[in-house]
């Protein structure tokens, strides 16, 4: 056990160290306004040099300090939560592998290593979705590769239309791109990539799926890692966007993502699920406000948002951890009595979601909303960020009614405490994160002041938006309990809400159901009916036959050959004599 120990306190030391570092040499590359390319040769053979290429700006390397940060406490808090895992060794290295494999996509200014950190970013999550080994995992495990199959053939025709530019290097022909039809189609196609990586309608169903993992990968994935990476390849292309169909495009498909998990959250009771869902939510947001332009929002929420989620998932897996692995938000109760600490950080977490003054998502949400106030757009997009912005706090509200009010629901023997250090060390860290992260990004990012100016009541909205949704879930919960749960009562809306628009149904069944039914079907029409019939079965039969023929000639005895002989020689003798 000690061996473990000083494994994974190894793993966090190195990255926490490297975290900090990259963390001040990107704030050195901010304020000098630097961009570095380090290119190296891998190999040189007579005219063909195959040249790997590495892009350090501010924005990568301020990225990749909150991913080895966050990773470096997820391994931290792994040391204990993953503590009776007999394989806790393979666990790390898979979550070191996985954080390699962003490193990689981060750090790509060329699509073919970008595809060697998307692949293994694809491949590693099955290999942790699937950890537990069990059928629910194996299916969630395949639903997640599957649907992110769908982005890395995208991701793969974009580099085959590449070539007609004579380089992969695509940071290149930024500044062609939004001229050139050609630029268009590989922005389309990276764009269905990133949808699918960031799980925008209608490929949102593989999200909540990958709850299967367990819950240390939940906080990385969910946080800074996998769902990030689609996100964070658009804010590289984010030239395509404005001013373009494609931004009008995704706009309208990140709005009604943002808007379908917030009302979906509203109707779940599996406290991972509910994250989960949130997180889609901000996904949502993030792309939104980077269709209409403003990249530098949708990288400051990503930043932001990594900071509470990861938190909001590590209160979420000790809580999880000390109901012995109870899920279901109608079991907990009261659990502030019995957690204090943990709770506590709970409540930080889910107030920085919501958008709560001065702490880490208030400073991008309610940027981002003014931005939003202050754009020409559309009612119906107006509505899908303000309303979806209601239903976030609306969530928040009735899971912690459910969860930290009331009477405890579950076993009067129980072990909740909060006397896990390890855990609760890393949680108290991210902790201080949640709550100065935003200030301190917001000085950093945007140290030249502009001024927004709205009417009061434009002003207000976000604010009063957020207290009436807040309020709306504290009472609808409130009411839904002892039994009488308002949400039942029009069954055919909850099941249609709570279950995401049927998407899981049309992801899983409805790719069993009508493709591979068709498949089978003109399978055996073609491949197994008239084509065999008139191609290969037809052409073996022939073959039979006339071998069967000749087998009858070698079969026979001496005197039919004699007479055969004979026979042709009278009628050699008697053709001659003819001719003759």
């Amino acid at each position: 056990m000690n061996n473990l120990v000083n494994y994974c306190k190894n793993s966090f030391y190195i990255l926490f160290f490297i975290s900090i570092s990259l963390f001040f040499f990107s704030l050195k590359v901010l304020l000098s306004d630097l961009v570095y390319f380090i290119e190296w040769e891998i190999i040189s053979l007579h005219s063909l040099s195959i040249v790997m290429t590495f892009l350090f700006d501010w924005m990568s390397l301020m990225f990749m300090s909150f991913v080895l940060l966050i990773s470096s406490l997820v391994i931290f808090y792994s040391n204990q939560y993953m503590g009776e895992d007999f394989n806790i060794n393979r666990f790390i290295l898979l979550v070191l592998m996985f954080v390699m494999s962003m490193m990689m996509l981060i750090i790509s200014p060329n699509l073919i290593s970008i595809l060697l950190g998307w692949d293994g970013l694809g491949l590693v999550s099955y290999c942790l979705v699937i950890y537990f080994q069990n059928m629910k995992s194996y299916n969630a495990g395949m639903l997640t590769a599957l649907s992110n199959r769908i982005g890395d053939v995208a991701l793969l025709l974009a580099i085959a239309w590449m070539l007609n530019y004579g380089s992969w290097n695509y940071i290149f022909y930024l500044e062609m791109m939004s001229k050139n039809f050609e630029m268009l189609v590989i922005g389309s196609l990276v764009m269905l990539a990133a949808m699918t990586k960031s799980a925008q309608i209608p490929f949102s169903s593989w999200l909540p799926a990958a709850m299967a993992a367990p819950t240390p990968v939940s906080a990385l994935v969910h946080s800074s890692t996998l769902v990030t990476a689609g996100v964070y390849l658009l804010i590289r292309f984010n030239v395509l966007l404005v001013d373009s169909f494609l931004g009008k495009f995704l706009l309208l498909f990140s709005g009604l993502t943002m808007f379908m998990a917030g009302l979906g959250a509203n109707f779940e009771f599996d406290l991972k699920k509910i994250i989960a869902l949130s997180t889609l939510s901000q996904l949502g947001l993030m792309m939104s406000i980077l269709s209409m332009g403003f990249y530098k929002l949708a990288f400051f929420h990503l930043l932001t948002h990594a900071l509470f989620k990861a938190l909001l998932f590590m209160c979420a897996g000790v809580i999880i951890h000390n109901m012995k692995n109870c899920q279901d938000i109608r079991v907990m109760g009261s659990l502030s009595m019995s957690m204090p600490l943990t709770c506590s950080c709970f409540n930080i977490a889910n107030l920085a979601l919501c958008g709560m003054p001065f702490l880490a998502g208030f400073y991008s949400k309610d940027l981002i909303l003014e931005m939003v106030s202050l754009s020409y757009m559309n009612f119906f997009s107006f509505f899908l960020f303000f309303f979806s912005t209601g239903l976030t706090v609306c969530y928040s509200f009735r899971l912690v009614y459910y969860s930290m009010t009331g009477d405890f629901n579950s076993t009067s023997l129980n072990m909740l405490n909060d006397t896990s250090w390890t855990m609760t060390f890393s949680i108290f860290f991210l902790m201080v994160m949640a709550i100065i992260g935003g200030g301190m990004l917001n000085w950093l990012m945007f140290y030249n002041p502009s001024m927004i100016c709205l009417p009061f009541d434009m002003k207000i909205l976000t604010l009063m938006v957020c207290i009436l949704g807040g309020g709306s879930g504290y009472v609808i919960s409130n009411v839904s309990l002892f039994f009488f749960n308002k949400s039942l009562i029009n069954y055919n809306f909850s099941m249609f809400a709570g279950g995401m628009w049927f998407m899981p149904v049309i992801s899983t069944l409805g790719v069993v159901k009508v493709p591979l039914v068709l498949g089978l079907y003109s399978y055996k029409s073609f491949d197994q009916g008239w084509s065999e019939y008139f191609g290969g079965q037809m052409l073996y039969n022939q073959l039979k036959t006339y071998s069967l023929y000749i087998q009858e000639f070698q079969n026979n005895n001496l005197k039919i050959y004699l007479l055969s002989y004979m026979l042709w020689v009278i009628v050699l003798v008697m053709i001659s004599l003819f001719l003759n």
